[in-house]
């Protein structure tokens, strides 16, 4: 229930805070008084578009508070538990603040949260309709909404149910799809990783390998120059004429082993002499084994030429050098093990999708016989409600659209299309409302409607701005009493203009423009019992306080409202 609302600097409205209390309050007023601002106040703490145009000349910011009342195992409780935000047994708080400069703050409780989280919470606190809601029953795209918004709960498990089932369903789908639009790409793919991995495998490439093959070119490109020093070496060392290095080098050390027994410093000599020996020996017969393959050859060059070939061809496709190309290498073998993995993958959603339809259809197998049953009690409820508000001829369906032959996707809200139809009048036939019904048929189908959704359940607060368009006389008392009925079990807030709505009221509250300091001003008042006896009779068409017709009917009017509603 709604406790207070605090606006502050919201179009004509300076400060202004209402209390209400439970029952039926009406919003009175001569037009352009401002009665529209204060629900567009509330539609906007209830988490409303933020139009800068609802701030107040002159201010930086506008801001509206209200306060709530909920029973601890009520909706919003629940919600804000979910959320982790504990009001501690105080009310529920929510708040909204809109600048100049554009900035939209919400909080609920003391705590910012973002204004979808307002809103997901406003819903479980309140419900609010305008006159410009009645589209939503011209437009049959709504109807299959407003009839599944009278189900019980066990309905809206059901909707709940075939709504996740569509949506599993459709994320499936759009994988598996993509799957199997992309399997000819993936074939392409397929193909080319194939040719690049034979061509690598076949190529076997080695860390180092290109390093020694260009060392082993250059050796082959200056072979006659390689040889012609390697036998001059070998010719000074070992094999010259008349005296090699080696054939002088052993007499020496022959000498100086001779007297190697007189002296450390002979000793020593004799032996680096000798080693020196062993060493040249060594080398000569190197390079005797290297001017023994020196030999150039012709075949070898070529292979090692197109082995180089080869190599630089794949650094050009597969990377800048061996290990790089390699690294390709393993990426590639990796993408094609991917690719042959994406086949079962697609085999995978397809047995998938296939299992999330069925449930999905089954699920909404079970909601359209629901639906059906549902449609039997809605027409039943709305022609009895319809006959409270003076529509007492008036024929209503619910007319389920028939299948069509080709199955269709998936929907959250099911596979069922339906629309309202109507016969105001007996013998005519029936047609869509769009068609036949008047703004007064409209306000009265939707606060039959609305009384049908009080009696089920929801939320603890109803507003109702001026949806009595278009009612006067008889109906206007039928209208009046219907919305008296709501009351009784939920909190009610109307703008009107009806004075039999206005008698009904348990609490009437005055919108009065007034002009302060050269400043209009927008201000709200509840009124005594013989203030409201002269606002009815406003209301009635009499000029306040002098038309004595209108005061007496006006009095009438509340005299007549309050045996009523002590009838019960």
């Amino acid at each position: 229930m709604l406790q207070t609302l605090t606006i502050c600097n919201i179009a004509l409205i300076e400060s202004l805070t209402i209390d209400f209390s439970r029952g039926l309050h009406t919003l009175t007023g001569e037009t352009g008084a401002g009665k529209s601002i204060i629900v567009d106040a509330v539609n906007l703490v209830l988490g409303g578009r933020a139009d800068k145009g609802l701030i107040r000349t002159g201010t930086e910011k506008a801001t509206v508070e209200a306060v709530f009342s909920e029973a601890e195992d009520s909706e919003a409780v629940a919600w804000l538990r979910e959320k982790e935000i504990d009001p501690e047994d105080s009310p529920i708080i929510l708040y909204r603040e809109i600048t100049a400069a554009g900035r939209s703050i919400c909080r609920v409780c003391g705590i910012a949260v973002p204004l979808s989280s307002l809103r997901e919470l406003a819903e479980r606190l309140m419900d609010v309709h305008g006159q410009h809601e009645t589209r939503f029953l011209m437009d049959a795209h709504y109807h299959l909404q407003l009839l599944d918004g009278t189900g019980d709960a066990a309905h809206q498990a059901l909707l709940r149910e075939t709504a996740g089932a569509a949506e599993a369903f459709l994320a499936c789908h759009r994988k598996y799809a993509r799957l199997v639009r992309e399997r000819e790409q993936r074939e392409r793919r397929r193909e080319e990783l194939d040719k690049s991995l034979a061509e690598l495998e076949k190529a076997r490439l080695k860390p180092g390998e290109e390093e020694v093959l260009r060392e082993e070119r250059d050796r082959s490109r200056h072979a006659e120059k390689i040889a012609m020093n390697l036998r001059s070496a070998h010719t000074a060392i070992a094999a010259g004429d008349p005296d090699p290095v080696l054939a002088q080098l052993k007499p020496a050390a022959d000498a100086l082993e001779q007297i190697a027994a007189y002296g450390e410093a002979y000793r020593s000599l004799a032996q680096r002499v000798r080693t020196a020996y062993y060493e040249l020996e060594e080398c000569g017969h190197e390079l005797q084994s290297l001017l023994n393959t020196a030999a150039f050859d012709p075949q070898r060059a070529e292979r090692v030429e197109n082995r180089l070939e080869l190599i630089a061809r794949l650094q050009r496709k597969y990377g800048a050098d061996i290990p790089a190309v390699l690294e390709t290498w393993k990426q590639l073998a990796a993408e094609r093990e991917a690719l042959t993995d994406l086949d079962g993958e697609t085999e995978r959603l397809e047995k998938e999708d296939r299992a999330l339809l069925s449930a999905y259809r089954q699920a909404a197998k079970r909601l359209t016989e629901a639906r059906r049953a549902l449609a039997e009690r809605f027409e039943r409820g709305m022609t009895e409600q319809l006959a409270d508000l003076g529509m007492g001829s008036t024929v209503f369906r619910v007319d389920f659209a028939p299948k069509p032959e080709k199955p269709t996707l998936p929907r959250t809200a099911g596979d069922d299309e339906v629309s309202f139809l109507i016969s105001p009048n007996p013998g005519e036939p029936l047609k869509p409302l769009s068609r036949i019904a008047s703004g007064g048929e409209l306000s009265r189908l939707m606060l039959a409607l609305k009384n049908m959704e009080a009696n089920l359940g929801g939320v603890d607060c109803m507003v109702f701005d001026e949806i009595d368009t278009g009612i006067s006389g008889r109906v206007a008392q039928a209208v009046a009493e219907k919305m008296a009925a709501i009351s009784r079990a939920r909190q009610v807030l109307c703008v009107t203009h009806l004075p039999q709505l206005a008698a009904m009221a348990d609490v009437q509250l005055l919108v009065e423009k007034t002009v302060k300091d050269g400043r209009t001003g927008t201000h709200l008042r509840r009124l005594t019992e013989e203030e409201r006896t002269a606002e009815v009779a406003r209301m009635l068409g009499g000029a306040r306080g002098s038309d004595e017709s209108a005061m007496e009917h006006a009095a009438h009017l509340l005299e007549a409202a309050r045996a009523m509603k002590n009838r019960g």
